[in-house]
């Protein structure tokens, strides 16, 4: 049986999932209006991954004895000034993601809830790809600059790479 106070954590922790999925959504979306195909299908993909992130531990929560919420998620920001802020904007989301995921593990250990503390590895282990993947997009964004030619070859590049999963998903489907 999970306690109210690590339920009360992991729906806490929903919503910032569910936010994520919307907010790659919403950035998605901007960049496929702009012209970014391949940025827009990498964003889709990352948002179905959030999602089902989000789901896992929902099924988690209830599987438990607890009660999963759908939480009012806030409305994500839906304009960006270009790709390289959009990329700043996920690096800095998936750490803020990871030290929440950091404050779950440890609210485990203070409550000795070593089940919940052994579901939370493999949170613990994508975000490390996440936040290893958004800065290895933004090297390469680095390295393009202003380039037109750079830019177009990073879009069909980032589009390429959903098929195989977006650069992750150990276990995440």
């Amino acid at each position: 049986m999970i306690s109210s106070k690590i339920d009360a954590a992991l729906n806490k922790q929903i919503d910032l999932e569910g936010f994520s999925s919307m907010y790659y959504l919403a950035m998605g979306s901007w960049a496929e209006v702009k012209g970014y195909n391949g940025v827009a299908q990498f964003l889709y993909h990352h948002s179905d991954e959030e999602r089902t992130h989000m789901l896992k531990l929902f099924h988690y929560i209830n599987d438990r004895g607890g009660h999963a919420i759908v939480p009012p998620f806030a409305a994500p920001q839906t304009d960006f000034k270009n790709i390289q802020e959009i990329f700043e904007i996920v690096h800095s989301h998936e750490i803020k993601v990871s030290n929440e995921i950091n404050a779950l593990v440890e609210l485990c250990i203070q409550e000795k809830d070593y089940t919940t503390h052994n579901f939370l590895q493999w949170y613990v282990t994508e975000q490390i790809e996440e936040e290893s993947l958004a800065r290895q997009i933004l090297d390469k964004l680095k390295l393009i600059g202003e380039d037109k030619g750079g830019m177009y070859l990073f879009d069909r590049d980032l589009g390429a790479m959903n098929p195989q999963g977006g650069g992750k998903g150990k276990g995440g489907h």
